[in-house]
């Protein structure tokens, strides 16, 4: 018989379609005290607070099949280094709770975040709906305090009329819980209704997103957030369908792939302590191009983790 029979599956390997268990290939695993770790990617398949189209507690898994796409690449344009050389990850797995039991989720969710933040780890999480940001602020802020938000949506997600669980009430409670300073977090990309005269967050919309230079984006955000240790939620909605179709809520008029990329590497040296990509519903994908979107945008994260050594 010729050639030689692997003995053991690696840890992590540049296949686009074999092995595809975790997120880049990375080690799943949920031993946190591992010497050097850096970041911990962790996935809530989770729903119920879906308000239009169910689906995204699929997202999870879809965006870490996507991922596979994006091993080959040792070195991701345009950083100037590899990844493996800077950063140490691990992919935590999914989080499970009871089914249908959405205080389950959020007590879940929250100790989970308080556990791996509290560890000094950086926490990457996959959505799920956009509701499970609540519990992960929650357990970011026993480790960091009180946070800035940078938050990337087609809403704002600040509807005080809408029920105990849904996925668009979160930054209305978050700041009653005093998780979140609203003077010093921004909203990009939102393209739908919101009560202007009442609203504590500066918007900068879609419109403006997309007409003025990334620069002056960057430059926006970077003055709002300062150095207050801040939080970055995307709604993969914020993209235009036309880059993002597997969503539940999709609205037309949103930024592209390339200008949210450029964005994020913009704001890179913020002190962003945690990172979350929510509402990739893979039902209404195409040709896994939403889920592909998350999966870079997640990856793009830990480039900019990297950065700052």
């Amino acid at each position: 018989m010729s050639g030689d029979i692997e003995s053991a599956v690696p840890l992590a390997d540049d296949s686009a379609y074999a092995n595809v268990f975790s997120f880049m290939g990375l080690p799943l695993s949920r031993d946190i005290d591992q010497p050097a770790l850096d970041a911990v990617v962790m996935g809530i398949p989770y729903d119920l607070a879906t308000s239009g189209r169910a689906g995204a507690r699929s997202g999870p898994n879809g965006i870490r099949q996507a991922s596979a796409n994006l091993r080959w690449e040792e070195q991701r344009w345009p950083w100037d280094f590899q990844l493996a050389s800077r950063l140490r990850a691990i992919d935590y797995g999914d989080i499970r709770f009871s089914a249908g039991d959405s205080d389950d989720m959020l007590l879940q969710v929250e100790a989970h975040a308080a556990r791996i933040t509290g560890a000094g780890k950086t926490l990457v999480s996959l959505g799920g709906d956009h509701f499970v940001t609540l519990a992960l602020l929650r357990g970011h802020v026993a480790a960091h305090g009180k946070l800035a938000l940078i938050h990337f949506d087609a809403h704002t997600d600040t509807y005080s009329a809408h029920e105990k669980y849904d996925h668009g009430s979160m930054f209305y409670r978050a700041p009653q819980e005093g998780l979140i300073d609203t003077s010093r977090s921004v909203q990009v990309g939102i393209r739908t209704e919101y009560d202007h005269a009442d609203h504590a967050f500066q918007v900068i919309n879609a419109d403006q997103a997309n007409e003025q230079s990334a620069q002056a984006v960057i430059d926006a955000i970077k003055a709002r957030v300062g150095d207050t240790p801040a939080y970055l939620s995307f709604d993969i909605d914020c993209l235009d369908p036309a880059f993002a179709p597997g969503t539940g809520t999709p609205v037309v008029g949103g930024l592209s792939t390339s200008r949210a990329l450029q964005i994020l590497r913009g704001i890179a040296d913020l002190n962003i302590v945690g990172f979350d990509v929510v509402e990739v519903a893979p039902a209404y994908d195409h040709a896994e191009v939403t889920a592909l979107a998350g999966a870079s945008l997640a990856l793009e994260f830990l480039y900019m983790k990297a950065s700052r050594g």
